[in-house]
């Protein structure tokens, strides 16, 4: 009896034609699984969603790494974040206070004046053994972010072992060799087990539209206050307009100042 496809060849060399079958061979995405080196994360910049997912998914995804290796238990390397300026503009700096714990002190901030000099920033980044991972944010299509900047950014994570996590923010989906590609929007948070009129904790419906690894599915992402949690997601959680909770959309992205600096 024949292995599937899927099991027969390595993801990065699984041919076009076995991509079809892909779904029935591989499992469904879930929080611990070991993510891709190079993911996009496309979001309005209006409820700063999108950084906020970005933060969920790298947390994440060290904690996996900390589970496998209990050796990286103590990785305090640092968190890289690039922005250029119009997302800046659009999303604000990152508010060291409101992020996770484990990153406040140890965000390095860069900015960058256009997206040619934000890519340069992520493959340095990438490239270096002191970062544990990277988080970039750009506004829009730049034309300097096309297919081939795209792979540079995949072979470069792939090589050094760093993870990327890209953010769109009103961006079209356009051509990327990224291995794993989100939509990301607010959602409405779990009702609060004790007081109703408390804020809720930070949600997103998450969309993975793209992936080598995955199955395409949407979930409801939170924390719980130990992990990451993906609930399936229902139409039923956007019956009747309901519409995040005001205050959810500053938590979402980790109390991030929405100011333009």
């Amino acid at each position: 009896m024949s292995r599937p496809l899927a099991m027969t060849l390595p993801n990065a060399f699984l041919p076009a034609s076995g991509l079809a079958c892909l779904s029935t061979h591989t499992p469904r995405w879930r929080p611990g699984l070991a993510g891709a080196h190079h993911s996009e994360v496309f979001a309005p910049s209006g409820e700063a969603s999108g950084a906020g997912a970005a933060l969920a998914l790298i947390a994440d995804a060290l904690s996996g790494k900390e589970r496998e290796n209990s050796v990286e238990a103590d990785d305090l390397r640092a968190l890289l974040w690039v922005q250029d300026r119009q997302a800046l503009r659009l999303g604000g700096r990152p508010y060291r206070p409101g992020l996770p714990k484990a990153f406040r002190h140890r965000i390095v901030h860069v900015l960058c004046d256009n997206c040619e000099d934000v890519l340069f920033a992520l493959e340095e980044g990438l490239r270096c053994r002191d970062v544990a991972a990277v988080i970039g944010e750009l506004a829009g299509n730049p034309r300097a972010l096309d297919f081939t900047a795209s792979r540079r950014l995949t072979l470069t994570a792939e090589k050094h072992g760093v993870p990327l996590w890209l953010v769109r923010l009103d961006a079209r989906h356009d051509l990327s060799s990224a291995r794993m590609r989100w939509d990301v929007r607010s959602a409405p948070s779990p009702h609060p087990s004790w007081n109703d009129r408390a804020p809720g904790i930070p949600s997103w419906r998450a969309d993975l539209f793209r992936s080598r690894m995955h199955p395409p599915g949407t979930w409801t992402l939170y924390n719980d206050g130990h992990e990451l949690v993906a609930a399936p997601f229902s139409n039923d959680d956007w019956a009747g307009g309901a519409s995040p909770h005001p205050l959810g959309l500053a938590f979402a992205a980790g109390d991030r100042s929405l100011a333009a600096g």
